[in-house]
């Protein structure tokens, strides 16, 4: 792991007048950071590879040109798939009363992106010197009105869909109905198709989608070629993988990732 730049420790005086400080680590493919949480909201921004990030209620995938945002005192945790470019914006709790108050998934816009990295070669925006003010500012009415991603898989709460889902979030693409899978659990799957519904907010089919589609942005981010990713999560042909991607990312797998890596190089 490549440290870019130090944290300043949180309860640190000095920070009284800070609003906005950044932070920049670079991370090996496979790096996983264990369940922690801070005194400040986070925006976690992935310039290069994809994040997992997982909560006590679901779990995010964070592809390249997104971020998660994390809520001040949400214990997560994250997962890197690739090597990972992570540059992350602290925000003072008092910031602002209109930021998010749940995680979610965003676009990073290209406006919002540079205003990423330039916090970051600041290091930390203090509201009393006036640049740095308009800078969070402007930050901050960008973060107001960011459009989000559906890419939460949430997870129940009732131990047998818990247990039917972790088993599934092992093997994304196991191909056995509700019925079967139901049995092994000793649940009828009337039960567990209502318990989804009502801890998800899904039906079992809209969560087994979800959980595919989250693992084949993984999958991807490694260089797997888009035909081998369709069989891995359990589509039954490339074309119907394709339609699936693009009515959540609003574009296909190839020209997705394509433009990724052109980003990267800009």
């Amino acid at each position: 792991m490549s440290r870019k730049r130090r944290p300043v420790p949180e309860d640190s005086s000095s920070e009284d007048n800070i609003d906005i400080r950044s932070h920049a680590l670079d991370f090996p493919p496979g790096y996983f950071l264990a369940a922690h949480s801070h005194d400040w909201h986070q925006l976690i921004y992935a310039s290069r590879g994809v994040m997992t990030v997982k909560t006590a209620t679901g779990l995010w995938v964070v592809p390249s040109r997104r971020a998660v945002w994390v809520p001040a005192y949400e214990s997560h945790e994250i997962r890197m798939t690739g090597s990972v470019a992570m540059r992350t914006l602290y925000l003072r709790v008092t910031c602002s009363e209109a930021l998010p108050k749940d995680c979610c998934v965003v676009n990073v816009s290209p406006l919002l992106r540079e205003l990423i990295l330039h916090t970051i070669n600041i290091g930390m925006l203090d509201r009393t010197n006036p640049s740095q003010a308009r800078l969070a500012g402007v930050i901050l009415d960008e973060l107001q009105t960011i459009p989000t991603m559906p890419l939460k898989l949430p997870m129940p709460s009732d131990k047998r869909a818990l247990r039917i889902a972790e088993q599934l979030r092992s093997r994304p693409g196991d191909a056995r109905s509700l019925e079967q899978i139901s049995k092994t659990e000793g649940a009828a799957k009337r039960t567990i198709e209502r318990l989804f519904l009502s801890e998800t907010d899904m039906t079992f089919g809209k969560w087994r989608q979800q959980l595919r589609l989250l693992h084949a942005l993984s999958l991807l981010a490694s260089g797997e070629p888009v035909t081998s990713v369709a069989l891995e999560v359990g589509y039954d042909s490339t074309s119907a993988f394709i339609s699936a991607f693009k009515g959540v990312m609003g574009t296909t797998p190839g020209r997705y990732y394509a433009e990724v890596w052109i980003s990267l190089k800009a």
